[in-house]
């Protein structure tokens, strides 16, 4: 898929001080391996099925590698790793196997102030009802569908 950016500032704030509390800031090498533990673990927690999953980091960029059977986890995954506090760039290089009929890559759309699902669904669908495509698109990563946030980059998937 390629390169995606993400508001840098937006996200769950799992890579500050209480993600790698236990090291020693003058030690960056440790430090660099607790933050690419925590994102591993966004990957692991969400459970999104990708087989050999390497994540790599530098400063804000994010790189991962991996294989997965599904569109669908690809992105989750790039979402899942650009929706962290901290991270700009994911560069995307993780490998789809052979699907026989393999979905339509979905739309990526960055939620603005006084957002919902409802309105987002309005603009791409042309129905706000449709809000719930759009939730089921974005799970495990979605907890709630009221529960969105400026900032935050979501699958809107083509119907």
């Amino acid at each position: 898929m390629g390169l995606f950016s993400f508001l840098k500032s937006a996200g769950a704030k799992i890579l500050g001080k209480t993600a790698v509390k236990n090291v020693a800031e003058e030690n960056a090498a440790e430090e660099k391996a607790a933050k690419i533990s925590a994102l591993e673990s966004v990957v692991s927690n969400a459970e999104l099925a990708v087989d050999n999953l390497t994540v790599d980091l530098e400063d804000d960029r994010v790189t991962v590698y991996g294989v997965t059977d599904s569109i669908s986890v690809k992105e989750k995954v790039v979402l899942a790793l650009g929706n962290v506090h901290g991270i700009a760039t994911v560069d995307d290089r993780i490998s789809i196997t052979d699907v026989e009929e393999p979905e339509p890559e979905a739309d990526f759309y960055t939620v603005v102030s006084g957002d919902s699902l409802s309105k987002i669904a309005k603009k791409y669908y042309g129905d706000p009802m449709k809000y719930n495509a759009i939730f089921e698109a974005n799970q495990p990563l979605l907890s709630d569908p009221n529960k969105i946030y400026p900032g935050q980059m979501l699958r809107i998937p083509k119907l």
